[in-house]
């Protein structure tokens, strides 16, 4: 999808505040996710990014605000509700039944839904897990576990997927392969919001780009105009100088 406005938003979040207890995390946070957009949602640990995500989800209901999946209003809505209507959880830490097989916890999310998104079409996607199916979900690494939340998430069908930090405790050539798994639903127009700690790796997927300071959004716009800003990003990410210099892409010629 082009950058810049997504056209016909698919999630709509305006002016969304959400406490824990007297704690306020969210404040005023307002962005968009438009149909088959990838749209990454950074900042430092403590930011709100995992509180946002858990917002949408109705697992922390929001204090005020308003939050539109396909123009209906979801704030405060229950989980379930949340994701029959279409959104998809690929949750931190992946949080799976580690006693069930691979096919087993695919079987339990998928749940008589029907949809593009078999159980056979996801293993035919992630061959890994196709070649896991009988092994229980505690003994699998930590990449396959992350591929199987992944799994997990899409036999639901969702119309909108939502990432939380799949890089976490992976070694690099394993987030490389969550990366391309990413990038091909993205290609096959899953909408993604993606939460993610290594900043420079989710805009090299992402067509725009939202940062959290503090509760708030202090950056919306094009994700390839932040990657290549290396001023920004080492201000807005606490990043090295290093690490922006290494990730960043070349000047133009």
């Amino acid at each position: 999808m082009s950058e810049g406005a997504p056209a016909g938003p698919l999630l709509v979040v305006e002016g969304l505040n959400t406490s824990y207890g007297k704690i306020s995390i969210l404040r005023d946070v307002s962005f968009a996710v438009g149909a088959g957009e990838v749209v990454a949602l950074l900042g430092l640990n403590g930011a709100g990014k995992t509180t946002t995500i858990r917002s949408v989800l109705g697992l922390t209901p929001p204090r005020s605000g308003s939050i539109r999946f396909d123009g209906l209003e979801i704030a405060g809505r229950p989980p379930y509700r949340v994701a029959q209507l279409g959104v998809g959880y690929v949750p931190e830490g992946r949080r799976m039944f580690k006693d069930l097989t691979t096919l087993e916890n695919l079987q339990l999310a998928e749940n008589g839904r029907r949809g593009d998104w078999t159980i056979a079409r996801v293993l035919e996607h992630l061959p890994k897990l196709a070649e896991l199916r009988s092994r229980k979900a505690g003994r699998l690494s930590g990449g396959e576990q992350e591929m199987l939340a992944i799994g997990r998430a899409l036999v639901s069908n969702p119309r909108l997927l939502l990432v939380d930090e799949p890089s976490q405790g992976l070694a690099p050539l394993i987030v490389e392969d969550v990366y391309r798994i990413l990038a091909e639903l993205k290609a096959h127009g899953v909408a993604i919001l993606l939460v993610e700690q290594n900043a420079l790796l989710a805009l090299k997927l992402a067509d725009r780009a939202f940062v959290l300071d503090s509760g708030k959004i202090v950056y919306s716009g094009s994700a390839s105009e932040l990657r290549a800003d290396r001023e920004r990003i080492r201000a807005l990410m606490g990043l090295t100088d290093a690490a922006v210099e290494a990730a960043a892409p070349p000047p133009a010629p």
